[in-house]
């Protein structure tokens, strides 16, 4: 290591007037003395502070060593004794008092016998270097037995000046970091507590050892989206140092004050064998920057509405929406929340605060241990009563916060066992915040709070109302949402039929599935309808849009269809009167497939309007699919329709849907028109049992649209003549026996 030889040769130090570290400013000579006095062992470190190389020292008196001293050794302290440390075995001087002058060989002498007789023995001696020159050195000598049995004294030897610039630098350090009033830290490469001071540890909140070895996440709880650790992770990486840069705060054993502090960083060399990381110094100036810390407040509460407004209201499922809030809100506002509906008997209902107030509870959470978890969610329907804060809220309509307390217990819990939950929960205090939509309140959102936590203040009270008032539209929407969803599904089964009236040559199973409470209800219908002459009608339509419109447009087509059937022999020009009606009633985009089946002939007539074709399980096994009779849909006018003819062997079962049943997203509509080919053919048997198979398997869970899946397994009434061709197109005013036009 480097040092201050003889002839001026200066290296580092531990300031910057003198570059280095403090380890690297002593140097250490390593030597060994035998019984004879003589020089037996001669380190690297020895021919550097005594100037004599080994070849020359070995086997020579240790009394090179050495300077004459003619009033005796003496120690720092003047003494006369060894290096002064305050302990008692290093009193008293290397020889005893002495009256005259003490030779290089006494010192020598002395130094060796008491190395011997105590075992260890450390002071300060003039050496002397190989030019001549004397300096004061520091000794410690101690006795070695070797493999061989035969023993040596082993002497370790620095510069008194080094040593004392070492010692005053340490004592300075340790001062530094016990007394100074600034918080000192030194984190590890991965960022975790290495060394502290207790000014930290105060600031903190938390004790010294609880910090070592737990990362700065662990400890400082930020609202920066993490910019305090990319800056401090930046330093530990090389970068340059932070100076002075202010940060608000909150820390684990703090975790209701906000603090302000001032925050140096720099980057720890990792040099003689030290660690690489970060050192740091932290000051407390939160009293002076007020103004930080309200605005880390602010940003902290614009946080979490920003996190609300993109996380509420995502569905209109109403308790999903509720439970959004909910999760919104935890940890960092709350440590427990529920959202309850009022059950008024209806909206024009004045609140009077004489009366209970029942409300329903339909979302609730906590991050507290049990019983919390049995407290917010071991009950539906909640009574409060009369007097109760939840009245108190009503009564304003604004939020309000309480807490909980024998006297809040007494006003707002009337069942005993509750009341004991909410006092063993943890929860030290509520928050109540009112949903209010189109000027009524529906329902109320409570947060609570532990009491490891600050009570709710008035600023909190601003944010818990405004989230509240955030999650009361989309509440509100949910809620209007599910109601017309209601009517569209009331109406839509009301206008589809419960039994098919089918005659004795045709077996159908119909399925009706509508779509998720995501999707609204959809315009899908279906209807068999008995005809003269041994013929059935089978009819599948489809009214583009959905809701209410969709669900009474499809009754008015329904409707229209089985008018018309009686009237009309060919299925175009039904769809043809058809179109007109709903060109009429103003229906934009309707599609429809009609198709009559004459039990007599075995044939059927087949026109389509812009539907999904029909299919043909043949008793072989193979499946047709009748892609003739596409079509325009239903209120686009101004082309006709067209009739297809198909022969229809005895058993043969006719497979009409509708698009939602082939048609989902991730997949186009042939794929899933072939995906259903496969599937009637895999599926032949009892129609119960086929129409079951086909929409488990096509199918998403839950359905994604309306679906409408119709199957018709025809028979003959009696043997008849050939068929002839199997099938024919009959263009408009064709007669259908023949296929050829009429007059």
């Amino acid at each position: 290591m480097p040092s201050v030889r003889p002839g001026g040769d200066a290296r580092g130090g531990p300031f910057p007037s003198e570059p280095g570290t403090l380890l690297e400013h002593v140097a250490v000579a390593v030597f060994g003395l035998g019984d004879d006095g003589l020089v037996h062992y001669w380190g690297p470190g020895a021919r550097d502070l005594f100037g004599h190389e080994a070849a020359a020292a070995l086997g020579r008196p240790g009394a090179l060593l050495f300077a004459a001293e003619p009033d005796g050794p003496r120690g720092r302290d003047g003494t006369g004794g060894p290096e002064h440390t305050g302990a008692p075995e290093h009193t008293g001087g290397l020889l005893g008092p002495v009256s005259s002058g003490v030779t290089a060989a006494d010192i020598c002498a002395a130094l060796v016998e008491r190395a011997r007789t105590r075992g260890y023995w450390r002071g300060r001696l003039t050496a002397r270097h190989r030019d001549g020159t004397s300096f004061a050195c520091g000794f410690r000598v101690f006795p070695v037995q070797g493999a061989d049995g035969r023993s040596v004294v082993m002497g370790l030897a620095s510069r008194s000046d080094e040593l004392d610039r070492v010692k005053t630098n340490l004592a300075f350090l340790d001062a530094l970091f016990e007394t100074c009033p600034i918080g000192l830290v030194m984190l590890d490469e991965d960022l975790r507590y290495v060394h502290l001071n207790q000014a930290l540890a105060d600031m903190d909140g938390i004790p010294v050892a609880e910090h070592v070895g737990r990362p700065v996440d662990e400890i400082m709880i930020m609202s920066d989206g993490g910019e305090y650790r990319r800056m401090v992770r930046a330093v530990a990486d090389g970068g340059a140092p932070v100076v002075g840069t202010l940060v608000g705060l909150r820390t684990t054993g703090h975790p209701d004050r906000d603090q302000v502090r001032s925050v140096s960083f720099f980057p720890l060399s990792g040099v003689a064998g030290s660690r690489p990381g970060v050192g740091g110094l932290m000051v407390d100036v939160t009293d002076r920057e007020r103004a930080i810390l309200e605005a880390t407040a602010a940003r902290s509460r614009l946080a979490l509405l920003d996190r609300a407004s993109a996380r509420l209201g995502t569905t209109l499922d109403l308790r999903r929406t509720a439970q959004e809030l909910v999760d919104v809100v935890m940890p960092d506002f709350c440590d427990g929340a529920v959202v309850e509906v009022v059950e008024w008997m209806d909206e024009a209902e004045q609140f009077d605060p004489g009366r209970p107030l029942i409300t329903r509870r339909i979302a609730s959470g906590t991050v507290l241990p049990p019983p919390a978890t049995e407290l917010v969610s071991g009950v539906e329907r909640v009574r409060y009563p009369p007097g109760s804060v939840i009245h108190d809220m009503l009564r304003t309509g604004r939020p309000v916060s309480a807490v909980v307390d024998a006297d809040f217990l007494a006003r707002t819990v009337l069942v005993e066992s509750r009341a004991r939950l909410l006092s063993e929960s943890g929860v030290a205090c509520i928050l109540v915040a009112p949903l209010i939509a189109r000027d009524t309140v529906q329902g109320l959102a409570i947060f609570g709070r532990s009491a490891n936590r600050p009570p709710f203040t008035g600023d909190d009270l601003a944010l818990g109302g405004e989230l509240a008032s955030r999650a009361a539209i989309c509440l509100d929407n949910a809620r209007l949402y599910g109601r017309v969803q209601d009517i569209s599904l009331t109406l839509q089964r009301a206008l589809l039929p419960d039994v098919l009236r089918t005659g004795p040559y045709v077996d159908v199973a119909h399925r009706y599935l509508p779509g998720s409470r995501i999707t609204e209800v959809g315009g899908d219908w279906y209807d068999v309808i008995g005809l003269p002459d041994d013929r059935v009608a089978l009819v599948v339509g489809d009214v583009m849009g959905h809701g209410v419109p969709a669900a009474t447009d499809m009754g008015r087509l329904r409707i229209t269809t089985k008018a018309l059937a009686a009237h009309h022999a060919r299925p175009d020009g039904l769809l043809a009167e058809l179109d007109a009606c709903a060109q009429e009633a103003g229906i934009e985009l309707a599609t429809c497939l009609y198709l009559v089946y004459d039990a007599t002939t075995g044939r059927a007539l087949i026109a389509g309007a812009g539907h999904p074709p029909p299919l043909v399980l043949r008793p072989d096994g193979t499946v047709d699919t009748i892609d003739e009779v596409l079509g325009v849909p239903l209120g686009v006018g101004g082309l006709p329709f067209r009739t297809v003819e198909r022969a229809l062997p005895e058993g043969a079962v006719l497979v009409l849907y509708t698009d939602g049943l082939i048609e989902s997203r991730g997949r186009d509509i042939g794929a899933g028109l072939e995906a259903l080919r496969a599937e009637v053919r895999r599926s032949a048997g009892p129609l119960e049992t086929m129409a079951d198979r086909i929409l488990t398997n096509l199918l998403p869970d839950p359905p994604t649209d309306d679906t409408v899946l119709v199957l018709a397994r025809v028979h003959r009434s009696r043997p008849g003549p050939a068929a002839g061709p199997a099938d024919r197109v009959a263009g408009p005013g064709a007669d259908p026996a023949t296929g050829s036009a009429g007059r």
